[in-house]
């Protein structure tokens, strides 16, 4: 079974369920970026009428963490993942509907790669950036990923 936008969202509702009920949704998964999206809601809001930080790291850690699992499935190896530092910067209030992507990929593929020939366990920092509908940035997040392959 693959990874897809669509079964993500069904694993968001049964396994992550503050994402899902808080309106984080997988637009896009492919062999190189995750595009995610949450809409500014009553239920996601901060005391600020913005967007609640943690909303926004869940939607840009989804963009990493399902690249890593798409491309873990795909290797055919059982490798268990996670994040073990991720830092943040926010530079504008997060209102109406904010994207998240993450095209490194190229990163995970090099990560897993080098994880199967050494047998190591291996860390890669991913970089996830939420966009408004006007186009500016208004987060910026970074995750750094171990995977390990498991016996």
């Amino acid at each position: 079974m693959t990874v897809s936008a669509r079964k993500l969202n069904s694993f968001l509702l049964f396994k992550l369920p503050a994402a899902f009920f808080c309106g984080v949704r997988t637009k896009v998964l492919d062999d190189t970026k995750c595009v995610v999206s949450v809409k500014h809601r009553w239920i996601n809001q901060n005391p600020f009428n913005s967007m609640f930080w943690a909303v926004q790291g869940m939607a840009a850690e989804l963009t990493t963490g399902a690249l890593v699992m798409a491309k873990a499935k795909e290797s055919g190896k059982k490798i268990s993942m996670l994040v073990v530092t991720n830092n943040a910067s926010f530079t504008k209030k997060a209102t109406g509907i904010i994207t998240f992507m993450c095209d490194e990929g190229h990163k995970v593929d090099d990560a897993i790669a080098n994880a199967i020939e050494t047998g190591e366990g291996q860390t890669v920092w991913l970089n996830s950036k939420g966009i408004n509908t006007e186009g500016l940035q208004v987060s910026d997040f970074n995750f750094e990923w171990t995977l390990k392959i498991r016996s």
